[in-house]
C-alpha cells in the first residue's frame, strides 16, 4: 500500500484563505505567536496540526498522511 502524499503548505495556506484565515490568524486565535502554526506546516507538531485541521474540517491524517501511518494503514487488508 502506498501512502499518499502530504498536502502542500501553499495548499493548505490557500485552503485556510478560502475560509477567511490565515496562519498568523489562526496562531494568535490558539494565544501563539503569530508565526507559531507555521511549525506544523515545516515538521511533526500534532497540536498545530490539529489547530489546522479543525480549522479546514479536516482530519490532520488526511492533510500529512506521511506523518501519521498508522492511522493510513488500519483497515488494510
Amino acid at each position: 500500500m502506498k501512502i499518499k502524499s502530504d498536502m502542500p503548505s501553499a495548499l493548505i495556506v490557500a485552503h485556510l484563505k478560502m475560509k477567511g484565515l490565515s496562519i498568523a490568524e489562526l496562531s494568535r486565535m490558539h494565544g501563539y505567536h503569530r508565526g507559531t502554526l507555521n511549525n506544523a506546516l515545516r515538521a511533526p507538531w500534532p497540536k498545530g496540526e490539529r489547530i489546522i485541521a479543525d480549522a479546514l474540517d479536516m482530519e490532520p491524517e488526511n492533510i500529512w498522511p506521511t506523518r501519521y501511518p498508522e492511522a493510513n494503514s488500519r483497515g488494510a487488508a
